[in-house]
């Protein structure tokens, strides 16, 4: 089905030199306006400027394309000013639901964040952790000493996720990832993939003795007791690719990268 002939572009900067030139020469070419009117989000810079895009524009039918202009753009398309409208237009677009993390600190405070790449829990000192996992009510692992423990989603999974050897998933796969981040014990426990219908529970053992913070993609909470996670299906946002170098294309080439 062919997008929407997209013609009203909220080009967003993260900021940097190199983003902020980007927006410039882009509002020339095509209008700027401001995001509230706009047709599509254009998001110029690397990857954490995408995330935070997908987190402002939350639930805003609001689709956004990135352009790269950071250090690091795997969510980015490439950067040509040239034949933006027709990019947009025949873009695929990904529609994704973020993970709910719901954490409780040692004194009983509790929060609420929403993560699109990942939720994850680290050590805060130099002992570590010590956690209970719980799978949908069940007890699947009573002990994982370790540093911490990611639970990523599609979109993250070649974020942090990766760089801690876990697997790649893609976007549309109804999983997943969850992994440990260095474990002592068990120590050749790699993790697993979850449906993306399951509800995980982590208990923080010795939580005074050994402190771990919650991290929802860029919120993070310290000295935490207990968190849950799990999608949230009233909340959604859509990222949108080049069709000749879309998602699965960049999950194939970075399965195979040696």
């Amino acid at each position: 089905m062919p997008n929407p002939q997209y013609t009203k572009l909220a080009i967003l900067s993260s900021g940097t030199g190199e983003a902020d030139s980007a927006q410039q020469e882009l509002s020339a070419l095509y209008g700027n306006y401001p995001s509230e009117q706009a047709e599509v989000i254009i998001a110029l810079g690397g990857d954490g400027m995408m995330l935070k895009c997908l987190h402002d524009h939350l639930n805003s039918n609001k689709p956004i394309y990135g352009m790269n202009r950071g250090s690091i753009g795997f969510l980015m398309n490439e950067y040509r000013p040239d034949g933006l409208l027709e990019r947009l237009n025949n873009a695929e677009t990904r529609s994704i639901h973020p993970l709910c993390l719901e954490a409780t600190d040692s004194i009983g405070r509790s929060y609420t964040a929403r993560a699109i790449n990942e939720v994850s829990l680290l050590r805060q000192t130099h002992q570590a952790a010590k956690l209970r996992i719980t799978v949908d009510n069940r007890v699947r692992m009573d002990e994982l000493v370790c540093d911490g423990v990611i639970l990523a989603t599609p979109a993250g999974s070649t974020a942090y996720n990766l760089s801690a050897h876990g697997p790649i998933l893609p976007l549309d796969s109804p999983l997943f990832a969850l992994t440990p981040i260095s474990p002592f014990r068990p120590r050749r426990w790699r993790g697993g993939l979850l449906p993306n219908t399951s509800t995980v529970t982590i208990e923080v053992l010795e939580a005074d003795k050994r402190p771990v913070s919650a991290t929802a993609d860029h919120e993070e909470f310290r000295a935490v007791a207990t968190i849950k996670a799990f999608q949230d299906p009233t909340s959604r946002c859509t990222m949108m690719f080049d069709y000749d170098h879309n998602w699965d294309e960049r999950i194939l080439t970075e399965m195979f990268k040696y």
